[in-house]
């Protein structure tokens, strides 16, 4: 196949809706030798504020929230910038669209619009070269499934409850293959299910924004008993088969140096203790976001104290940014950090991030948004760079199964290639390949 079949022949950008029904953008990209990516923008509920901006319509339209000022600039703007350009040059091609833009946090032409269109660039060039998307970004390297991280009990901005912490995960660690820890996941959620509604009444199986249950819950002991308690009643062991793991979200509880959580009030030092507390007592192997996104200081010290048993995650701290990184790297604010491709705006810099983290012995955790689609590209890039770990919700909601079964048909064309790393995910520095 000549050149000239990797050339990019059309771009073409529309509006669909994403998992909480509001509009995002979804770009197409054609090549010449027929090749097709097609790929969507993501949002989240809880963001940093150092993330690539959005950008909306404003107006009475979908209450502000259209994105036709974003189709337009990738139609109008980027498209032509980029026909013509070669699919394989995605570094070229991503940072081309960054110069289009010329702002710091891509909010002329939109994270957005970037995104989508980034993302649907490399599936054309994987289309074209009659490949997996994995196989494209990865090389023959990329062989790891991923540990999954499920969100079965929804908080924060994510449910209509009382919990300060946003999610409350499940981590099956203890299986052979992803499939079969994807299996004791819904196993798991099964029963948590059965047990909420036994326990609050038929409200309570309610699910959240990432498919998760949202129950009339006030506190964290609460919701992490019903975890240890569904893991039992599965057949499994709390700590030993399944592990759990927390993403707090603290920005989002936090005002004027004061932490409110399970109807206290905490000071830094005092929030600590507490996490340090929630340790002790249940078999959590990773918290996320335990403190306000500018507080490096108190990641640091949490990771003094706990470090070496749980893995401390940056994900507002960070969103995706290498320069925020660094900072955290150089103060050892964290042990992983979570990897997500619209909060930077480009597939090349979302790769630089995980590069940055693998090289200083850190665990990069791709990841999901709040507000999804059928997407599948993480499911793809969490194989491709050997992440070991990825979060795409609980096993429920078209938009989150969609990665799961995606990653079931990877493992599948792996074939005996594939590798799950199980607890090891979990160790930070432990080559996983």
């Amino acid at each position: 196949m000549g050149r000239e079949a990797y050339l990019i022949s059309a771009v073409r950008a529309r509006m669909i809706l994403d998992s909480r029904g509001n509009p995002t953008v979804e770009v197409d990209v054609l090549t010449q030798g027929g090749g097709f990516g097609r790929a969507a923008a993501p949002a989240g509920a809880s963001r940093g504020k150092h993330e690539a901006v959005e950008v909306r319509d404003g107006g009475k339209e979908f209450h502000g929230k259209g994105v036709s000022k974003a189709v337009r600039n990738v139609n109008e703007v980027i498209g032509p910038a980029i026909i013509g350009m070669d699919v394989r040059m995605q570094r070229r091609i991503d940072r081309r669209m960054i110069e289009l833009d010329g702002t710091p946090n891509k909010s002329r032409l939109g994270g957005n619009a970037i995104v989508a269109t980034s993302l649907a660039v490399a599936k054309a060039a994987a289309c074209t070269l009659g490949i997996p998307l994995y196989r494209y970004i990865g090389g023959c390297n990329a062989r790891v499934m991923p540990v999954p991280m499920l969100n079965i009990i929804n908080g924060g901005v994510h449910a209509g409850n009382e919990l300060a912490f946003q999610e409350f995960m499940i981590v099956p660690v203890n299986a052979e293959r992803f499939s079969d820890a994807l299996r004791i996941a819904v196993e798991v959620y099964h029963e948590l299910k059965s047990l909420l509604k036994e326990r609050y009444g038929a409200s309570a199986i309610n699910v959240g924004d990432e498919g998760g249950f949202a129950p009339p819950m006030r506190e964290s002991r609460e919701a992490l008993r019903a975890l240890v308690e569904a893991i039992k009643r599965a057949g499994y062991g709390a700590g030993e088969d399944v592990v759990l793991a927390i993403d707090a979200a603290a920005s989002q509880f936090y005002s004027n140096g004061v932490y409110r959580v399970d109807g206290r009030e905490f000071d830094t030092d005092g929030l600590l203790e507490y996490y340090v507390e929630l340790v002790e007592e249940f078999p959590i192997r990773s918290i996320e976001d335990p403190f306000m996104e500018e507080d490096f200081e108190a990641f640091a010290r949490l990771r003094s104290r706990i470090g070496d048993r749980v893995l401390i995650v940056g994900d507002d701290l960070y969103v995706t940014n290498t320069s925020r990184l660094r900072k955290g790297i150089e103060m050892g604010s964290t042990t992983a950090a979570i990897v997500k491709v619209n909060q930077v705006g480009t597939l090349s810099e979302a790769l630089d991030f995980i590069e940055m983290l693998h090289r200083n012995g850190m665990r990069a955790i791709v990841s999901h948004r709040s507000g999804e689609t059928e997407d599948t590209t993480i499911a793809h890039i969490a194989v491709a760079v050997n992440s070991g770990l990825i979060k795409t919700g609980a096993p429920a909601r078209g938009e989150r199964t969609a990665k799961y079964n995606e990653l079931l048909r990877i493992e599948e064309d792996l074939a005996g290639d594939a590798r799950f790393p199980g607890i090891n995910a979990l160790r930070p520095g432990v080559w996983l390949g």
